[in-house]
């Protein structure tokens, strides 16, 4: 099937061409094959995240397990991947499912409209090589689009920045003729991104250098699943993926469920991981001990303990402290110590955009994200034929979306056959007793959590961080319920 062109009303309208994207397209191809249906994405290439990062090191922090689709089996042994193999997985499931030829890139979307009168979306585009307005029509409407800011990253300010001669950068925007080879690094932050990276660095620069405010819980794991090698051998590929798919699931929820109930158990656990890494001598309390409990904040993953390694060798350290300023040639710290740099990068976090940061009205009202009501993780409150894909903060992004495209189906396959235009979920005013949408403590969930809808604290208002309930809650349980109401 061709895409629609854009003077014709399309069925179904994707935002992005990322992990959300591809895999919603190719669940609406299997399942609803009359639909029509248009991606759009705004960079000149598919694959989003991991067509975007392109620092030294980038990988997933999720396994490819749980990270691949359903529908195409993850066959690398490798459970942590680098970016560029998940980006050729990308392309080679959009290029086997055809999903690629109803992709239209270059199309920043910047407002979408509702009609009640016509039952459709009215999506206001700008080109992003030509900056030449267009304009779609769609029955429904799926936002795939994350939800990082792809245009800047999250840089706070320091004094003396201008000082220092050297490059200062983001690992968002990473230069690709960076020479970092036996320079001196400082890489500021203790995320992902700064233990995918610091490892990587080492093993060409001088000196290596994570600077951090605080500490990360950071977990060893291997770098691949033994339990999938074993059965390999016995088993068919496919069968060796859903077999293992299932039992990282069950162990992620068991964790974090362990960690919200018996958290200094899992901070032990985690701690003694590294003292063994490390050595009794060094100062695990200082540097790898945070304040606050396993899971508050996301727990960062290095394969095989690379960091560990790294540091163990001395071709990388730890610094806890703060900057107070930058210099000609480095940083000097709150503490009084100086940190020599050539180059400094900045893996300060991200920043977050609601769907992309576009505008949404219905009927000529325009809607404030901050006051609308997340339905069953996906749809929002009184907001018609819309749904917003939003992967999980404690597990696999693919988890949530792979059931959200499935959701999606079921929800357009039932108004087929009903005859009906319009799907909606109502909520009355003040009748949802609110928490934030994303119950999570790191620092760019915090920095704009106030910019994105609420939850309430029950069904079919509550977001679950937990698979095996969202699994029975979207696939399992019946779609009609006194919310969810179709015309």
């Amino acid at each position: 099937m061709a895409p629609a062109s854009n003077t014709d009303i399309v069925d179904v309208l994707i935002v992005g061409a990322g992990l959300s994207g591809i895999g919603s397209a190719r669940h609406l191809q299997s399942a609803c094959p009359e639909r029509s249906f248009t991606l759009l994405e705004s960079r000149a290439t598919l694959g989003g995240t991991w067509e975007l990062f392109r620092y030294p090191g980038i990988r997933s922090d999720s396994d490819m397990y749980t990270l691949g689709y359903t529908f195409k089996p993850w066959l690398d042994r490798k459970s942590l991947a680098d970016g560029p193999s998940i980006l050729k997985y990308l392309k080679e499931t959009a290029e086997e499912t055809g999903v690629d030829k109803h992709i239209r890139y270059n199309q920043k979307v910047l407002s979408a409209s509702w009609s009640s009168e016509s039952a459709t979306w009215t999506v206001s585009v700008q080109r992003t090589d030509t900056e030449e307005p267009l304009e779609y029509v769609c029955r429904f409407l799926m936002m795939c689009s994350g939800y990082y800011d792809y245009e800047q990253g999250y840089t706070p300010e320091f004094d003396g920045r201008e000082d220092f001669k050297g490059p200062v950068i983001h690992p968002q925007h990473w230069p690709e003729d960076l020479d970092y080879k036996g320079k001196n690094v400082v890489v500021i932050g203790s995320g992902a991104t700064a233990v995918t990276l610091v490892p990587e660095l080492a093993k060409e620069t001088s000196n290596t250098i994570m600077l951090q405010r605080s500490p990360t819980y950071i977990a060893s794991i291997p770098e691949e699943d033994s339990w999938s090698t074993s059965l390999s051998g016995v088993l068919p590929e496919s069968w060796v993926f859903r077999l293992t798919r299932w039992k990282r699931v069950l162990l992620q929820i068991f964790v974090f469920n362990l960690s919200r109930k018996r958290p200094h158990m899992v901070k032990n656990l985690l701690l003694n991981q590294v003292r063994e890494e490390l050595g009794e001598d060094y100062d695990v309390k200082t540097h790898f001990t945070p304040s606050y409990n396993p899971w508050d904040q996301r727990l960062c993953a290095v394969p095989e303990g690379d960091l560990f390694t790294a540091i163990r060798e001395k071709r990388a350290e730890v610094v806890t402290d703060q900057v107070d300023h930058f210099t000609d040639s480095g940083i000097h710290l709150k503490s009084g110590k100086d940190l020599e740099a050539d180059i400094i990068v900045l893996a300060t976090g991200l920043n977050m955009k609601f769907i992309g940061g576009m505008s949404l009205s219905v009927d000529g009202e325009l809607l404030d994200p901050a006051k609308l009501y997340v339905y069953r993780g996906m749809m929002l409150a009184n907001v018609p034929n819309m749904v917003q894909v939003f992967g999980y903060t404690n597990a696999s992004w693919t988890l949530k979306s792979d059931l959200t495209g499935q959701y999606v189906c079921r929800l357009l396959n039932y108004m087929h056959k009903t005859c009906a235009t319009t799907v909606v979920p109502r909520a009355a005013s003040g009748s949802i007793d609110e928490d934030p949408m994303l119950d999570f403590s790191s620092g760019y969930i915090l920095r704009s959590v106030d910019k994105f809808p609420k939850q309430g604290k029950r069904l079919p208002w509550r977001v679950y961080q937990n698979y095996i309930v969202d699994f029975l809650n979207l696939r399992l349980r019946p779609l009609k319920d006194k919310v969810l109401e179709f015309r």
